[in-house]
């Protein structure tokens, strides 16, 4: 049996696929991975060939709305699938989940399926807007026509999924499933000690993980920043992440200007994230809209307590005042609001910490949501 995984990204099936395929993998199945730009990520690809996966390149812009690229991954896509021929397919991300699941619909494959982890620009102010732009209704007609030939389609949160309803993006005959994000090893994201200042007192220290857009509440973070700072010279804020090749993306001299300021410490883009958040004692995500933020969950993994939007995907990770605040999303004073708890009472940085550990075993542990999604496609 043949499971095939198309995916926009090939770094992301190591990060947030890898266990998903490896339980797949165990069970019996030859598993292939199709995505665009081997050649771009010769680490990934050794350490996925090395498992014994079958890796296929396909053309595939990330961003873009070229419709001659974009029916041309779509026959090329048909094509692999063709030459393939696995009995089941899963596809995440925008352009897999429409191109994919269509080819995957014309190459008929026995078993199809969609995941949906986050919605990005192409839902942004739709439902706060009831107007959507051209490239909007483009988009979301894909969508429809693609998901209208998947077997089961899988949402990161219930209000990704309630919004495809509302938008009639996926029919009501099509099974759609919520699961629990991607979920987190716990046994790689340990509990480590909280950052001690020189008083041996824990270090009031706040951190960002994300690709550098606005969408995920950067701006915000830096306005907070200069703000708390302001009044608490000594508290620390972090940033880790890149300025990606997207339409929000902030600017170069945005974050030029906020690490040259002592803002926030810019720690680059890491490919491991744990130093990052061993150096802090809260985790901040002030994103507008997510799937289940997958740095939300490391960070809780590792005993951290979160500040985060009251947003889809983000709210379900934190209990309001118990592992963590949930604030307004777009809003600094909030933010600031939320920030200024704990470092009025630190106490709450280690009791919340302990719950968000709590949390992450009992919610998100990778493997009992891998399980889950495996019964879904009936692997297992």
């Amino acid at each position: 049996m043949k499971f095939l995984m198309i995916a926009s990204f090939l770094p992301s099936v190591l990060n947030f696929r890898g266990k998903l395929i490896e339980q797949i993998h165990a069970q019996g199945f030859e598993i292939h991975i199709l995505a665009p730009d081997l050649e771009l990520f010769e680490n990934e690809r050794q350490k996925l060939e090395n498992l014994g996966y079958k890796l296929h390149k396909v053309s595939m812009q990330r961003t873009g709305t070229n419709p001659i690229s974009d029916v041309k991954t779509l026959f090329e896509i048909y094509k692999l699938i063709q030459k393939i021929k696995p009995d089941y397919v899963l596809s995440y991300t925008i352009k897999p989940v429409i191109y994919g699941t269509l080819a995957a619909w014309l190459a008929k494959v026995p078993r199809r399926y969609a995941l949906i982890t986050g919605l990005g620009y192409a839902f942004q102010n739709v439902e706060t807007n009831n107007k959507r732009s051209i490239f909007q209704k483009i988009v979301h007609g894909l969508y429809q026509q693609a998901l209208s030939h998947s077997h089961k389609v899988f949402f990161q949160n219930p209000d990704d999924l309630k919004l495809f309803q509302d938008l009639k993006l996926i029919k009501t005959n099509i099974p759609a499933v919520v699961v629990n994000g991607s979920g987190v090893n716990v046994a790689d994201f340990n509990v480590l000690s909280l950052p001690l200042a020189l008083d041996q007192k824990i270090k009031i220290s706040f951190l960002l993980i994300a690709r550098l857009l606005v969408d995920k509440g950067v701006r915000e973070y830096a306005e907070a920043a200069k703000i708390i700072k302001d009044k608490y010279p000594d508290v620390e804020f972090n940033l880790v992440g890149w300025i990606d090749e997207n339409p929000s993306a902030i600017t170069q001299q945005e974050l030029d200007q906020w690490v040259a300021k002592k803002t926030v410490k810019y720690w680059g883009k890491l490919t491991d994230v744990r130093p990052a958040i061993a150096e802090c004692s809260v985790y901040v995500l002030p994103s507008y809209r997510e799937g289940t933020p997958r740095t939300v969950l490391e960070a809780m993994a590792m005993g951290r307590g979160i500040i985060t939007t009251d947003a889809p995907g983000c709210r379900e990770t934190v209990i309001d005042g118990d592992n963590g605040f949930l604030v307004e999303v777009k809003s600094v004073e909030s933010l600031v609001e939320a920030m200024e708890k704990f470092i009025k009472q630190p106490e709450l940085i280690e009791k919340m910490g302990k719950r968000s550990r709590n949390i992450a075993l009992t919610k998100y542990d990778v493997h009992q949501v891998n399980k889950h999604m495996m019964q879904e496609m009936e692997l297992i």
